[in-house]
């Protein structure tokens, strides 16, 4: 018999941006992510799956919003008859400059289409909080500060919106420090627009990411086929979703004061 999904209650977090959120962490890890109930994906196709890390070719493939529902689990924060719903809106090699994440682009269309999907599907299911990771292809298409800070805040505040939630968290996070070191001047307006649009509006963090490694210099090995300096390794991932949980954990204890 197939799943009602109408009848689950769930805790929606949306995952947006490009590849880095889409995930590309290879390598090892200490204690992987367990694929089980309560953990659930609303994929891009609009179809609800157990949420898992990817298989590909020999390598597993992860991405934070694992880790991120790990902590918010075992911290306590997950109410009993209720489970976890990530909206997989992330897509690699994205951004605002080449036309797919402004308001009238077509991811960020999908996404909303996808956030409406979410809500609709229980009167219950609450909207939690809106993961984003993104801004290495607007650097790279040498984006401009008021530009990167215009499309960002806009995406923030539509989202809000739209969905009657003034204070839903909104988590950002800094790129793989030794790409950004090598492209410093690319990135420092992107990183800075981000960066004020955290702290500008209410209810939102920045992510730094210091110490954590790219494939390459995880790895030393090419589990794409080329050298890969720009996604964080699967270790790193692991250690980036704890810190977007820390930040969006800090967010709702300061908003329920």
């Amino acid at each position: 018999m197939l799943r009602d999904f109408k009848k689950e209650k769930y805790d929606i977090f949306i995952q947006a941006g490009q590849s880095n959120s889409e995930g590309y962490g290879f390598g090892p890890v200490d204690t992987p992510f367990c694929q089980r109930d309560p953990v659930y994906y609303l994929n891009p196709d609009f179809i609800i799956s157990m949420a898992s890390e990817r298989i590909n070719g020999n390598e597993i493939q992860s991405n934070f919003s694992l880790p991120f529902a790990d902590e918010y689990i075992s911290q306590g924060y997950l109410e009993e008859g209720r489970k976890i719903l990530i909206i997989r809106a992330a897509v690699g090699g994205t951004g605002f400059l080449d036309g797919r994440w402004r308001a009238e682009d077509d991811l960020f269309l999908r996404m909303m289409d996808l956030i409406g999907t979410a809500v609709e599907l229980n009167d219950e299911n609450r909207l939690l909080g809106l993961l984003w990771h993104q801004g290495e292809t607007d650097a790279l298409l040498h984006a401009d500060y008021d530009t990167h800070y215009s499309n960002l805040s806009t995406l923030v505040r539509l989202v809000r919106e739209t969905f009657n939630v003034p204070n839903l968290p909104f988590i950002a996070g800094d790129f793989v420090q030794h790409w950004k070191g090598e492209n410093l001047e690319l990135c420092t307006p992107v990183v800075d627009a981000m960066r004020a649009v955290c702290q500008n509006f209410g209810s939102s963090a920045f992510v730094e990411t210091d110490g954590l490694l790219s494939n390459l210099q995880e790895l030393h090995r090419k589990p794409l086929g080329w050298d890969d300096p720009i996604h964080f390794s699967r270790k790193a991932i692991y250690e980036l979703g704890k810190r977007y949980f820390n930040a969006w954990k800090a967010i709702v204890s300061t908003d329920d004061r």
